[in-house]
C-alpha cells in the first residue's frame, strides 16, 4: 500500500507546556479535502520500565491520575527530556518514581502511544536485578506508592482489570511475551 501523502499547509502551536504541546495544522488530503484544524499532540516519547527484582517480583507504582480521578496500578515511566536518550529517560525515571535501581538493563520493543493524535512513542526497557536504594524523588504532581507483584500474578492482573491503562497493558504484554520466548 502506497503512504497517501497529506500536505501541511498551514501548522501553528497552540498550547506549549512542560506538561502539554498541541499543534494545529491545516492539512489538504490527496484528494484535495482540506482540514483546516487537524491538531497534533507533539512530544519527544516517553519510556516504561518493566523492572524484575532478585524474587523475580515486579516493580510497579500506585499513582493517582488526574484526568480520570483515580489510582491507577503502572509500570513506571516517564516523558524524555530534550537531549535525554531513551535509556537515560528510563533509569532516570525508575530512580526518581520508585527509588529502586537496576543492574541490567534492555530496550525490548516499543510502540506508538496514540498514532491517530500524536507522534509519541514509547521505548519499552526490561530492567532485572532491582534494588530499593534510596527514597522517591517525585515530581510536584506525582502522588504514588510501589508495590511488589509476583512475575506468575501480573498476567492475572492484565486481565482482571486491576492493570487498566492501555499502555501499560501494551508494555507488560510486550515484556512478558519477550520475557516467555527468552525462556
Amino acid at each position: 500500500m502506497e503512504k497517501p501523502q497529506w500536505k501541511q499547509l498551514a501548522s501553528h502551536v497552540v498550547v506549549d507546556t512542560p506538561h502539554f504541546r498541541l499543534r494545529r495544522d491545516v492539512v489538504q488530503l490527496p484528494n484535495g479535502v482540506i482540514i483546516d484544524d487537524y491538531h497534533v499532540r507533539t512530544s519527544l516519547g516517553f519510556c516504561m520500565i518493566f523492572a524484575l527484582d532478585a524474587d523475580n517480583n515486579v516493580v510497579l507504582v500506585r499513582e493517582y491520575r488526574y484526568g480520570n480521578d483515580s489510582f491507577c496500578l503502572e509500570l513506571p515511566a516517564g516523558a524524555r527530556d530534550d537531549g535525554e536518550s531513551p535509556l537515560a529517560c528510563a533509569q532516570r525515571e525508575f530512580s526518581e518514581e520508585t527509588g529502586y535501581e537496576a543492574g541490567e538493563w534492555k530496550e525490548i520493543g516499543g510502540f506508538s502511544a496514540e498514532p491517530v493524535r500524536s507522534n509519541s512513542y514509547c521505548h519499552v526497557f526490561l530492567a532485572r536485578d532491582a534494588k530499593h536504594v534510596r527514597s522517591q524523588r517525585l515530581d510536584p504532581g506525582e502522588c504514588m506508592s510501589v508495590e511488589l507483584v509476583p512475575l506468575p500474578q501480573l498476567h492475572d492482573m492484565l486481565l482482571d482489570g486491576r492493570i487498566q491503562s492501555g499502555h501499560v497493558i501494551a508494555g507488560a504484554h510486550l515484556a512478558l511475551a519477550y520475557l516467555h520466548k527468552a525462556t
